[in-house]
């Protein structure tokens, strides 16, 4: 009989296997034939949101404190790691819109939501859903979270020593700016783990959407934050834009992000937000930012034919997911959320 240790250690196991790909290889970066690179990125990605889950669910918080984390991972590998959210020339981004404080300001926009969202969130939410009798609990004892500690600091490292001597040689971000990334960690970090609520106020007046419904809200949101702030098809600007004009979709992508993430909220905190719920909008969201890849990020046609296989097996083993996915409240809901905070203050 497997013991609930060794089952939380092969789910910490199996989330960083699945978070780089999730993040990185489902987008199409890289591409299916260069598949290997995830390699480089299992340490930081798996390690980093292992990281997060086990802090969160070590203090009894949800997921606002997931976000919170997931958008200072997403500061230590592109500020800290890469540097890429003020490189002048890594991946030509400092094109794409003004630079603001020494910001790339759209692909600043662009990456600490997302990696909030799927290279923290996703993969999380996925993994409570395949191992649902864990999911109100750490995954690892005190070893495995130093241990997952290193490891994050040692992929970090990894990746500032291989991606960036290839793609931006000789650059180093100032010491102002470093500085400001690791106040900004431990601000997030804080908030998150000692401010966020434990439990949640009184249950949304709202009824929760059908499932399908929730399914196509996913899709939406994430297609479209995708395509109003990353240049795809020949464009240098995102959505096509020029000059000035390039604040229209950042300006439409925060309040994409707001209005999406005010209406979760109310739905999420609703009664009847199930497990079924939560699947259909992970599915809806994965579906539309794999869509998303085959258009942007394909450079050949064997690419774009690849992702998209990919893509057809992601959807099938999340439907195989579903089959097995009751209607059970997942940590969302009002009444869950009560649950899963019991016996751990």
């Amino acid at each position: 009989m497997v013991t609930s240790k060794a089952r939380g250690r092969w789910a910490a196991l199996l989330l960083a296997a699945v978070t780089p790909v999730v993040a990185e290889l489902t987008l199409g970066n890289p591409p299916l034939r260069q598949a290997w690179l995830i390699l480089l990125w299992v340490p930081i990605y798996g390690a980093g949101t292992v990281l997060v889950r086990e802090l969160v669910r070590r203090a009894g918080r949800g997921w606002a404190a997931i976000l919170l984390l997931g958008a200072a991972y997403g500061i230590v590998e592109e500020g800290l790691a890469l540097q890429a959210l003020t490189s002048p020339t890594i991946y030509g981004v400092a094109g794409w819109a003004p630079r603001i404080l020494g910001l790339n300001s759209a692909y600043t926009e662009l990456n600490i939501p997302y990696h909030a969202v799927f290279s923290v969130a996703l993969p999380i939410l996925l993994l409570d859903l395949i191992f649902p009798g864990l999911r109100r609990q750490p995954y690892l004892g005190r070893t495995g979270l130093v241990v997952a500690g290193v490891v994050f600091v040692l992929g970090a490292m990894l990746l500032r020593l291989t991606v960036t001597t290839s793609f931006d040689p000789g650059y180093q971000a100032p010491p102002e700016v470093l500085i400001g990334c690791l106040v900004a960690v431990a601000l997030l970090a804080v908030v998150a783990l000692r401010l966020t609520p434990r439990r949640p106020g009184p249950p949304s007046p709202v009824t929760a959407p059908a499932p399908v419904i929730a399914g196509g809200f996913g899709a939406v949101v994430a297609f479209g934050y995708l395509a109003l702030l990353f240049p795809f098809g020949g464009a240098e600007h995102p959505a096509f834009t020029r000059g000035g004009w390039v604040v229209v979709p950042m300006v439409a992508a925060a309040v994409l992000a707001v209005a999406a993430g005010w209406l979760l909220s109310r739905w999420t905190t609703a009664d009847a937000w199930s497990d079924r719920h939560s699947l259909a909008l992970a599915s809806g969201a994965l579906v539309a930012h794999t869509a998303f890849g085959v258009i942007a990020n394909g450079e050949t046609l064997a690419d774009r034919l690849s992702l998209a296989a990919l893509g057809v097996v992601m959807a099938g083993l999340l439907a195989l997911l579903g089959r097995r996915t009751r209607g059970w409240p997942i940590g969302f809901g009002h009444g869950a959320i009560d649950e899963s905070t019991k016996g751990m203050k």
